[in-house]
């Protein structure tokens, strides 16, 4: 907290019978223009300025703010509290296990090693789709989850002992996100007698889903996390904000999902990497707590760092339902008010903020959409989907072709589908497990998935989409036997409306049981088609498509047999359940028949939103969130049940395959070892556009030829136990031979190969990345990675950057990162280039063969971070090609960690009082 307080802004609130210390903006003339966020950042540097890393001069910087100029003025923002998901937490309370020895190995205190920040991990990605379609579903995925992941539960049981300040919400409690805004968020925080605005940061790139009640938080990769945990600010340039304004309603019909994709794709083309998005304006107000909720969960999908809603009425309500105090509700309220971040425009005096650049969307010109086949940014008007879908299949199905000649095209005018040539239409009979029997085509959908964050804390579209399964049941319509459904919601509290309202047998009469609370499907945890249909795709290499109601459909992601994948509102999830096939068009083709012969269409079931929101008042209220998070750090009987090591150290076990002690502290000296140029270093990968981290980060099933399942058949693991890679994430052996091992990455130095694949420059043989690394690294061989554009985007995964520092990996030369990835990559000491302007590895002519020499890295021994080094690159023949590459750490602080060769060795010297 502030030692200093140059501008005297500390003083006292009164609140009831309640007196809390705050430090108020208005002592500092300027801040009252900025917008909402800009305020929340300037509250936070006043409570913590200390005169060396905080100091006036970066309050008056905001209060100066240009909001036309280029971000520029780096400021230390300190969150007030940090949340995780399991996937990504293991590793944090693995790391924080490991640096509790590493300070006793340097002299410290491990007592130090301990969250200084609220610290909180909800344990929702781990349900696996096992069972789907079927009453037990839920029993028996939660039964296989605590088999599977047994070890790794006990040892975060531990973490929830052995630290202050760190509570665990258990398995089948509901996804991260939905609890956040539900239970854990604030809206202002109380600690120490002070109130401050509720920020965070977390684990998970849609920890942005809390904008939607005022908090300002976004992802970060796990090293960030630990090292707030720590005490630690994050390092950041006061950012560009885009005001973005909301008008008119949302036409009947249309979902919020529709909106959320509309407003994704609209801020994709803008271009917003890297900044603040802000909504405002006389229509915020009428925009519900869930839609905005929604809306902000999209962020990483368009690529701003947060896109936030301002504390109104509407944020009261949203708290006051969820059982939030009358204390709190009475806080949150007069603290915005207080400090001037209570939105109402139609206030006397209020002043709209000014903005670095402005947006503006009516929501009445939205239409129904769905985005894929593998972007989320990539959306298709409904009324267009089949034909896009045409379009797009040659790319997944490469013998079907668009009929080109005169004869084939028949008659079609040009506003017309495109024709596709029979083989697109070519079925393959299957006879499933059940006995069913079907014919299997190109398009079919596969899996039909009402899951994620995004979209299972909205009531809106939940309720519509069980009075769409009403309607349809009604009127004796039947999903395709092929399909895979299942529910995956975001809480419990969504069970418990369904109930209330009576949906919950429609749901089920569809195959929509409920399978688990968690991510489920959306984080690649969709679990097996039937053997049968998988086989068949396999065999005939079909294109089988899936539907979900997520936020992220990236290749390789959703299931390894699936190369189509779309976003979808949950009712029309369930609508393409019914059509069994992308090669649809709702408005012209009828979902089935009635019993006397009539058509049905979508069109016939798609509830009213007047009946959507009687549903939704009929059937929700405060008591529900009561009841449900009365005791959530409890768990059931199964959590309650786990045997939990005892000791402020942990007794790591040397034959767990889960968890193991990893190596980033091995040889570590009390100072750090000189940074050094690199030389003589081969490419591992040369890499194309859009290479997200579900293609670096291990993720998905382990297959049993791969690198990790030969480690773990060595370890005595039966194959049916290999679990996924994010279960094992605590394990650095697993996560090394997973990384860059997407089944869906194409390498370019093993042309026409798809997977983890390389070529091995040293032997001119093919063989996998981390077999090559391991024989670069044996041999003393540096390695580079080179990108093209938006390297890294996608998910705030660590292991991304952490299994390529320990792949060997020294520096990553691309045209263009996404932020998160690489900042995390210098977290691990990891070198982050970027090729000169309007160059590219193609452009300069490397073909990934070459031998790089960096030069210039040793500037940074000084304390000087240079702009460009100096990259050699010589071929076989001996030509040289050479340009200056970008250094992209971009701040001093970035700087610092890659000195120390990474963050958690900063941190770890810091807290041993050795830096």
């Amino acid at each position: 907290m502030s030692t200093v307080d140059s501008f005297g802004s500390k003083g006292t609130l009164d609140v009831g019978s309640a007196a809390y210390e705050v430090y108020r903006l208005s002592a500092v003339p300027g801040l009252e223009r900025l917008p909402f966020s800009l305020k929340v950042l300037a509250e936070n540097l006043l409570r913590t300025e200390d005169g060396a890393n905080i100091t006036a001069a970066h309050i008056r910087a905001l209060a100066a703010w240009d909001p036309d100029a280029q971000p520029d003025t780096e400021i230390q923002f300190t969150p007030g509290r940090v949340i995780m998901q399991d996937f990504t937490g293991v590793p944090c309370v693995v790391d924080l296990a490991t640096m509790r020895e590493a300070v006793a190995d340097l002299g410290g205190d491990p007592e130090r090693i301990n969250p200084l920040a609220p610290a909180e991990m909800v344990i929702d990605h781990s349900v696996q789709i096992d069972v789907a379609g079927r009453a037990d579903a839920f029993e028996r995925n939660v039964e296989l989850e605590y088999q599977r992941n047994r070890e790794r539960y006990q040892f975060l049981r531990w973490g929830q002992t052995a630290f202050d300040d760190f509570k665990v919400v258990p398995p089948g409690t509901g996804i991260v996100h939905q609890v956040n805004i539900e239970y854990l968020a604030r809206g202002v925080m109380v600690r120490d007698g002070k109130a401050y605005p509720d920020t965070c940061v977390g684990t998970d790139s849609h920890t942005t889903m809390v904008n939607g009640l005022g908090v300002l938080g976004w992802g970060v990769g796990g090293i960030e996390a630990e090292a707030a945990m720590l005490g630690q600010p994050v390092s950041m340039l006061i950012p560009r904000v885009v005001g973005f304004k909301l008008t008119g309603n949302i036409p009947a019909g249309v979902t919020a999902t529709d909106v959320v994709l509309t407003i994704t794709q609209k801020l994709r083309q803008h271009g917003v990497v890297g900044k603040f998005v802000e909504f405002y304006g006389e229509g915020v107000a009428a925009v519900p707590l869930a839609n905005r909720a929604t809306i902000g969960n999209m962020s990483p999908e368009f690529g701003s760092t947060v896109a936030i809603f301002p504390i109104d009425g509407v944020t009261i309500d949203y708290l006051r339902l969820t059982g939030r105090s009358a204390e709190q509700l009475a806080l949150v309220e007069a603290y915005a008010k207080e400090q001037g971040l209570w939105l109402d425009p139609t206030a006397p005096g209020y002043t709209e903020p000014v903005f670095s650049e402005y947006l503006e969307l009516d929501l009445s010109t939205v239409v129904p959409s769905i985005a894929g086949p593998k972007r989320p940014q990539d959306r298709i008007e409904l009324s267009r989907a089949k034909e896009q879908f045409q379009r797009d299949l040659p790319t997944y199905a490469p013998e079907v072709a668009l009929a080109t000649d005169e004869a084939e095209r028949e008659s079609f005018p040009a506003s017309d589908s495109p024709a596709i040539s029979s083989s697109a239409t070519r079925t393959h009979s299957v006879t499933d497990s059940e006995g069913r029997q079907f014919e299997l085509f190109h398009g079919a959908v596969a899996i039909a998935s009402i899951t994620s964050c995004t979209n299972t804390s909205n009531p809106s579209v939940m309720l519509a989409a069980a009075l769409l399964a009403k309607n349809a049941v009604e009127r004796g319509l039947q999903v395709k036997p092929w399909v895979k459904t299942s529910m995956a919601p975001g809480s419990q509290v969504v069970t418990d409306y369904y109930e209330r309202a009576g949906l919950w047998p429609y749901l089920e009469k569809l195959g929509f049981h409920l399978v688990g609370y968690g991510c489920a499907t959306c984080i690649g945890n969709s679990g097996p088609l039937d053997e049968q249909v998988s086989a068949a795709v396999q065999e005939h290499d079909l294109a089988v498509a899936a539907v979900l109601s997520g936020n992220r459909n990236f290749e390789g992601r959703i299931n390894p047999d699936i190369k189509m994948n779309y976003l979808a509102s949950p009712p029309l999830v369930i609508a393409y359940a019914l059509a069994g096939t992308m090669d649809f068009d709702f408005e012209s083709d009828p979902l089935g028949r009635t019993e006397d012969g009539h058509p049905v269409f979508l069109r016939d079931i798609w509830p009213t939103p007047e009946l959507v929101q009687a549903t939704i008042d009929a059937s929700i209220d405060r008591t529900m969130f009561e009841a449900d998070y009365a005791d959530v750090f409890s768990g059931d009987e199964r959590w309650r049940g786990l045997d939990t090591p005892e000791g402020n150290v942990f007794s790591w076990d040397p034959e767990s395959t889960y968890v193991r002690k990893p190596p980033y502290f091995e040889g570590m000296g009390a100072t750090p070892e000189p940074v050094t140029d690199i030389t003589g270093a081969r490419v591992l990968a040369k890499l194309g556009d859009s290479v997200t981290t579900d293609h670096i980060s291990p993720a998905g099933s382990i297959k049993a030829d791969s690198p990790a399942g030969v480690y773990l058949a060595a370890h005595g693991v039966d194959r049916r136990d290999f679990n996924s890679y994010g279960s094992r994430r605590g394990n650095h052996e697993v996560m090394i031979r997973g990384t860059f091992a997407n089944i869906r990455l194409r390498n370019q130095l093993v042309p026409g190969v798809e997977g983890g694949f390389t070529k091995n420059l040293l032997t001119g043989e093919d063989t996998t990345i981390y077999d090559a690394s391991a024989a670069y690294q044996a041999a003393g061989v540096p390695l580079v990675v080179l990108g093209g554009k938006e390297y890294g985007s996608g998910s705030s995964r660590d292991w991304a950057a952490k299994g390529t520092r320990l792949l060997g990996v020294r520096a990553v030369i691309t045209e263009s990162f996404e932020r998160i990835h690489r900042s995390n990559l210098i977290g691990m000491g990891v070198l982050p280039l970027q090729f000169p302007e309007g160059e590219s590895a193609d452009s300069l002519g490397l073909d990934g063969t070459e031998t790089f020499d960096i030069a210039g890295v040793t500037a940074l021994n000084e304390g000087v971070t240079p702009r460009t080094v100096a990259v050699t690159a010589t071929k076989a023949d001996g030509t040289v090609v050479a340009f200056d590459a970008v250094v992209r750490i971009d701040t001093p602080g970035e700087a610092d960690y890659y000195r120390n060769g990474g963050i958690l060795q900063y941190v770890l010297r810091q807290v041993a009082g050795v830096a």
